[in-house]
């Protein structure tokens, strides 16, 4: 008879608060994050490695399918090794704007912001951040250990990652070239590894701009029980 085996919980460190302080703690989360913006003018000032250190270990905190974990991070603070990004990125989002690879939709969706196959924020931010999602693991035998919903988990964990870098000061955009498998080349990431997204990192710069977007009301995006609409 197989022994079944045994895992080990340990109490949970909770804290429940008044629910006056809760809705507050709730109100002033939102109006910070609601100021957050994807920024696309960065100044060359460098940024604390700490601070990209402590965003990436927030971000790890994620939950995750069967507690894989399925993410690796990697981030770029060597100028040639950005110019190699920025290349290449430029390379393929040309392919996209100019050889067709756009549909007609979707570059008039993407008219509000202003945007086009050259990307010099990847060698302007000081910073790049690449999370790349795993499909797998290997374990110590050379076996593969299969993950679980690996596009949830990693996605999640990007968006905490997101809300760290707003809230510790520092501006970033969610830059994802297609293809973007150019990215495990450069960084010499394993085949389990996909490139997921592709963050710039730092200050915004003097004077830089965004577009001017409105996010919808509350009312637009929940639904309560069996509202509809």
């Amino acid at each position: 008879m197989t022994k079944k085996k045994e895992y080990r919980h340990v109490p949970l460190e909770f804290h429940r608060l008044p629910e006056a302080r809760m809705i507050d703690r709730a109100r002033a989360f939102h109006h910070e994050m609601a100021r957050r913006r994807s920024v696309r003018f960065f100044a060359a000032d460098p940024v604390p490695r700490e601070c990209i250190e402590h965003a990436i270990q927030t971000a790890g905190t994620a939950p995750s399918g069967a507690h894989m974990q399925p993410w690796t991070w990697v981030a770029v603070d060597d100028p040639e090794i950005k110019k190699e990004v920025r290349i290449a990125a430029e390379k393929e989002e040309r392919e996209n704007y100019v050889g067709g690879r756009m549909s007609p939709e979707w570059k008039e969706a993407l008219l509000p912001l202003g945007t086009d196959w050259h990307k010099p924020f990847l060698e302007t931010a000081p910073c790049l951040v690449v999370c790349f999602a795993q499909s797998y693991s290997l374990n110590g035998k050379g076996g593969r250990v299969k993950h679980y919903y690996v596009q949830e988990s990693v996605g999640i964990a990007c968006g905490l990652f997101i809300a760290a870098i707003h809230d510790m000061g520092l501006a970033t955009l969610t830059h994802t070239p297609n293809p973007m498998g150019f990215l495990r080349r450069i960084l010499g990431r394993p085949a389990n590894e996909k490139p997921y997204l592709l963050f710039p990192i730092g200050y915004p710069a003097s004077g830089a701009t965004v577009p001017d977007l409105r996010r919808k009301p509350l009312r637009a995006i929940l639904k309560w029980n069996l509202e509809g609409g």
